[in-house]
């Protein structure tokens, strides 16, 4: 089944709705989650400078101890217990600078650690010369300290610092991103659906748009009609006028393929009487040529009609009355062999097309099964989901498959009976337009027809149409 294999249907795009609910989810997420990164960048500057303004009253605290006696500050406290439970991370220490090597004192939660000073890390000073930074703790933990020089003159320099524990810092901080983000998680998950059921309300008229537009493919419509949105009434007049002026074509193609014929029909009987009144030679080859020249106007008259009835996809066709028909009436002609037909289809297939076109079709191709076939014809239709050759959309097709078991046909053969006029044995009845008229009304509707080899051996002729 090589030969009959499908063509592959071209890559879709992204929809239209995928674009639109992709676009908002992509931009509400990264405007959401920069409004929470300033946010949380806004809290956490906030968190600390509540912490550095704990810190300097500390410090001054401290700076006023230290300013009215030095050994004031030796075992103070500053009103906070946590000063003396050792380690606790909370700490403060005064340095003399103006002694070689510097002198400390230090709370007793820093038993004999020092802090980390920052003066040493080139850091400008701060409102009222106080630095403040983060600083590593004796127990490696960080630290927010809070320094500040005091120069008492002939007293001497002194270095104060107050330190505590930046992970109250970081737990608050982190408290709040943790909030922050169940929060924006929620709102961001409330955008996108609401950005989605807006995506589906705003395209429906194009879903209904395109449901018409099947309507009128399925003959069930002639025209777009209903109200449309501003932006879509323009578009719908557009094509409401295309398939105005496609069926004008249409139908002006006819009326001149008509006009032809007619014309034509007039000469030719005048010859034919001419002929019938003279018996020669020349007189039997006129015969035969007006007989010939009146079968291809009344063929290309039928042929008109097909193409008008297609182009205006008026009427749908159950598949099955007309393949029982058939097979009834070819029992009765070939009621002198053994022949038998199997047939295997889906319930209820129809095609979109005049009933007359589909005998016509089906007729030729099992009547040409039925005549070389060894002893059965093997009739098989089913839907399938194909491209469609004009077009590459993907549409519902009938596959309907026609094996006998006679002798077959090579590929030269095959490609050879599908031509006009074209007999491989003369022995056998036929006028040799069957299959080219197969394949020229496949062709109207949309469809097409390949031949191939049957498992069987003989011919496997498989058409496809459009479905109903």
């Amino acid at each position: 089944m090589t030969d009959a294999a499908p063509k592959p249907a071209p890559p879709a795009s992204a929809s239209l709705a995928l674009r639109l609910f992709a676009t908002a989810a992509i931009i509400t997420t990264l405007v959401l989650a920069a409004t929470g990164a300033g946010l949380s960048q806004l809290y956490s500057d906030s968190v600390e400078r509540a912490f550095d303004r704990r810190l300097d009253i500390y410090l001054k605290a401290l700076v006023a101890e230290v300013t009215v006696s030095e050994a004031d500050a030796e075992d103070g406290d500053l009103g906070e217990p946590l000063f003396d439970l050792p380690l606790s991370g909370w700490y403060w220490q005064v340095a003399r600078l103006d002694r070689s090597p510097p002198e400390a004192r230090a709370s007793r939660s820093l038993f004999d650690h020092a802090l980390e000073r920052l003066d040493q890390r080139d850091m400008a000073p701060g409102a009222e010369g106080v630095r403040h930074g983060y600083a590593g703790g004796p127990r490696g933990e960080a630290l927010r300290v809070a320094e500040r020089l005091i120069d008492l003159g002939e007293g001497g320099r002194l270095l104060v610092a107050v330190g505590g524990d930046a992970g109250e810092i970081a737990e608050e901080t982190g408290r709040f991103d943790r909030a922050l983000a169940l929060t924006f998680g929620a709102l961001a998950l409330a955008l996108i659906v609401s950005a989605l059921v807006q995506v589906g309300y705003g395209l429906r008229p194009l879903q209904d748009l395109s449901r018409r537009l099947v309507a009128i493919r399925a003959g069930a419509a002639d025209r777009l009609a209903g109200p449309f949105p501003r932006e879509i009434a323009p578009l719908a007049d557009e094509l409401n006028a295309l398939i105005a002026a496609n069926r004008e074509i249409v139908e002006r193609a006819r009326t001149h393929v008509g006009n032809l014929a007619h014309a034509l029909k007039t000469p030719l009987s005048v010859l034919l009487n001419e002929a019938d009144g003279r018996d020669d030679a020349l007189a039997a080859k006129v015969r035969e040529q007006v007989t010939l020249m009146r079968g291809e106007v009344s063929r290309h008259l039928d042929r008109a009609r097909s193409a008008a009835r297609a182009a205006t996809a008026a009427s749908l066709t159950e598949v099955a009355p007309v393949i029982a028909g058939l097979v009834r009436t070819l029992e009765k002609i070939h009621a002198g062999r053994t022949l038998a037909f199997a047939i295997r289809l889906d319930p209820g297939v129809r095609f979109r097309g005049e009933r007359h076109d589909l005998e016509e079709m089906l007729g030729n191709l099992i009547d040409n099964a039925a005549k070389w076939a060894a002893g059965r014809v093997e009739i098989e239709v089913e839907i399938e989901v194909l491209a469609e050759p004009a077009s590459g959309a993907v549409r519902r097709f009938l596959r309907v498959v026609v094996d006998d078991d006679g002798p077959g046909l090579t590929a030269d053969q095959r490609a050879l009976v599908a031509r006009r006029g074209q007999r491989l044995d003369e022995t056998r009845p036929g006028s040799g337009f069957g299959l080219a008229i197969v394949v020229e009304t496949a062709a109207d509707h949309g469809g097409r027809l390949v031949l191939g080899s049957a498992p069987a051996g003989g011919l496997r002729a498989e058409l496809i149409l459009p479905a109903g």
